[in-house]
């Protein structure tokens, strides 16, 4: 195995197509096809799944592919620091359920380190992309939370992903509505009471199964029930239509604004919002300190 193949193998799985790769790269269509091949070969499966429609990534060819691209980038640092000698920017990248309070964590560390010598990505999506997204190394942390429901499945699905959990705050169950509610000046709310609303989640797309719900009490049986894509809408339909989501209670007011308020739900519920990472990587600095910031709001949580 070559650092030349896996480039090969990064410009073909951007391109969707061995000739357009193979222009990009300035060689030969049948020598990049070799390359591959012998690749293949040599690690014992398929990288790509080839039919008459193109060229596509197989499921083993996906986790291969982002080890590829971590190593590819690893050497690009190495190059530019020791050998070329120029100024090559360092990347980082996490991934997240939609928690207002792990994107303001990410603001501030963008705000301390700036953007001179850093890319950043920041990936607000689906639980199992936040998953898929550190598996194959294209974000060095995720954010997203256990409970006594999903924490078994989720926690054979890290190990089998080579992924670790590690909590960071441990959070009550609040229903989080607009502050002009009917129930919004309430000390506490219970689930009989948010019967003639409607409850807001997240969709999960193709996974939506309740243990890769993001909201709590995911299998109580709601009488009303809208999923939407993101948080801007389901904030939306919280003014709209008096619908209410369950969270950690964690209020960010700099980013959703001055127009909700977090209110306890009756219940036992606990939830623990951690991180995964890979289990053979080694945290960057700049890693740590995002989980430094996002470990500041264990003073906010309203336990």
């Amino acid at each position: 195995m070559t650092l030349v193949q896996l480039k090969y193998v990064i410009a073909v799985a951007g391109e969707h197509s061995l000739n357009e790769a193979a222009k990009n790269l300035y060689i030969s269509q049948p020598s990049l096809s070799s390359a591959i091949k012998s690749l293949e070969n040599e690690v014992g499966f398929e990288i790509f799944i080839r039919s008459k429609n193109g060229i596509t990534l197989s499921p083993k060819g996906r986790e291969f592919l982002g080890y590829a691209k971590s190593v590819v980038e690893q050497y690009d640092i190495l190059d530019a620091k020791y050998i070329s000698q120029i100024n090559q920017k360092k990347r980082f990248s996490v991934s997240m359920q939609h928690y207002t309070f792990a994107v303001n964590a990410f603001v501030e560390l963008v705000k301390q380190y700036g953007m001179d010598e850093y890319e950043f990505e920041v990936h607000e999506t689906k639980t199992h992309e936040v998953i898929d997204n550190v598996k194959n190394h294209t974000s060095e942390i995720g954010i997203l939370y256990l409970n006594e429901y999903n924490k078994a499945v989720l926690t054979k699905i890290f190990a089998d992903s080579g992924l670790k959990f590690e909590p960071l705050l441990e959070c009550g169950i609040y229903v989080y509505l607009r502050k002009g509610h009917p129930l919004a000046n309430q000390e506490e709310i219970t689930m009989d009471e948010l019967q003639d609303y409607p409850c807001l989640g997240f969709a999960q797309g193709d996974h939506n199964s309740f243990y890769f719900a993001e909201e709590v009490l995911s299998t109580y049986q709601y009488k009303r029930f809208i999923r939407a894509n993101d948080r801007a809408t389901l904030l939306n339909l919280m003014i709209g239509l008096d619908g209410f989501t369950l969270c950690s209670g964690i209020i960010c007011e700099d980013l959703n604004g001055r127009d909700y308020c977090a209110v306890k739900l009756k219940s036992d519920e606990k939830m623990t919002i951690g991180y995964i990472c890979r289990k053979d990587a080694i945290m960057s600095e700049i890693g740590k300190k995002y989980l430094e910031e996002i470990s500041k709001y264990k003073q906010y949580t309203l336990d």
